[in-house]
């Protein structure tokens, strides 16, 4: 083979990286949406083992299933919509292993994002995990929130793996100086993990609409709240947490957690806003995330005045998702544009050092 048809099958190859990383992108968020259905249809234990439905690969009869589980009856319709669930994560897998085995003969090569392909790899063998751990610690409230939480990381993983082969296969040098993670940055970033999280805890615990009314709870700026029960990490497990097992006080603390998890995450990303806006090349971004954030509070108010209907909780979900691609897509930009090292390198408060100048 001619080095001209080399260099062909090679840039063959990397478009196919970059395209199965962005399928990665969409087929996580599917995945994620997937998840979240089984939870609010309430089939998360519609299969009670791992990693088969009644010890079949397919959701049995009626028969096989009272022979193999005697103690759970089947409700074939929940059961089909775990294993749908399963079968897309799994395939999930597989497209990871995918990319890791396309790109392992880049391995060596500098700038290729060969650790970020490893660490996806990892992540999402600890997913399959956490599923499992979903169906035998009968959806556990921390593993059902670590559980969404890595379904989120796995796709910002896939992401910036997506944004850095495009950068690899343009043949991009390191012009642009790489920036590290300010103390501002890395406050939205933990505020919107600990947002995610709360989201999480709320519907795990089933606290969705443990208040009536906004901005009031129960008619009350300050209700009645079990803070202690509501966040007790270490309670004991089972016999399963399906409707969960808090009472209504420790719920409310829960739920108003979460609205002021929202207030204090608005509250940085508007200070985010302001602290970049004067950056060209970054007001998209910053316009996406805010939008985003918009978005998801006017969808968290609506599924607390309609009492959190099926497809309304589901855009909620689907509003979180955004959030946490628009944050991975600023947090890109900014760390690459021009604008952002202009600005600070103007910022008479700020001080570049020779670190946060070195190049990639």
């Amino acid at each position: 083979m001619t080095s001209s048809a080399l260099l062909a099958d090679e840039g063959r190859r990397l478009r196919w990286l970059v395209g199965l990383s962005l399928a990665g992108v969409v087929f996580t968020a599917v995945v994620v949406l997937v998840g979240a259905w089984t939870r609010l249809v309430d089939a998360g234990l519609g299969c009670p083992d791992w990693p088969g439905c009644y010890g079949a690969l397919v959701v049995p009869d009626a028969e096989r299933a009272l022979a193999h589980s005697p103690e759970v009856p089947l409700e074939s319709a929940k059961a089909w919509v775990e294993m749908v669930h399963r079968y897309l994560a799994s395939a999930l897998g597989l497209l990871v292993i995918a990319l890791v085995v396309l790109g392992a003969r880049w391995r060596r090569e500098a700038g290729f994002p060969w650790v970020n392909s490893l660490v996806l790899l990892a992540v999402i063998l600890m997913q399959g995990a956490f599923g499992a751990f979903t169906v035998t610690l009968k959806l556990w409230p921390q593993v059902v929130t670590l559980h969404l939480l890595g379904g989120l990381t796995v796709m910002v993983l896939f992401l910036w793996l997506h944004l850095r082969l495009r950068r690899f296969s343009s043949g991009a040098g390191p012009a642009v100086p790489r920036r590290r993670l300010t103390p501002l940055w890395g406050l939205a970033l933990l505020l919107l993990v600990g947002q995610l999280a709360l989201g999480g805890w709320a519907s795990s615990n089933y606290a969705g609409i443990a208040c009536q009314g906004f901005p009031t709870c129960n008619g009350q700026w300050w209700p009645a709240m079990d803070w202690s029960e509501g966040f007790h990490l270490t309670q004991m497990v089972g016999p399963n947490y399906l409707h969960g097992q808090l009472h209504a006080e420790a719920r409310t603390a829960i739920q108003v957690g979460h609205r002021l998890g929202a207030l204090v995450l608005g509250l940085s990303l508007l200070v985010l806003g302001m602290r970049h806006w004067q950056a060209a090349s970054m007001r998209p971004w910053l316009a996406l995330l805010a939008g985003a954030y918009a978005v998801q509070v006017v969808i968290g108010i609506a599924n607390v005045l309609a009492w959190l209907p099926l497809w309304l909780a589901l855009l909620h979900t689907a509003g979180a998702v955004l959030m946490v691609v628009a944050m991975t897509l600023s947090l890109w930009h900014w760390r690459w544009s021009k604008d952002s090292v202009t600005e600070e390198r103007s910022d008479p408060d700020k001080t570049a050092t020779k670190e946060e100048l070195a190049h990639v």
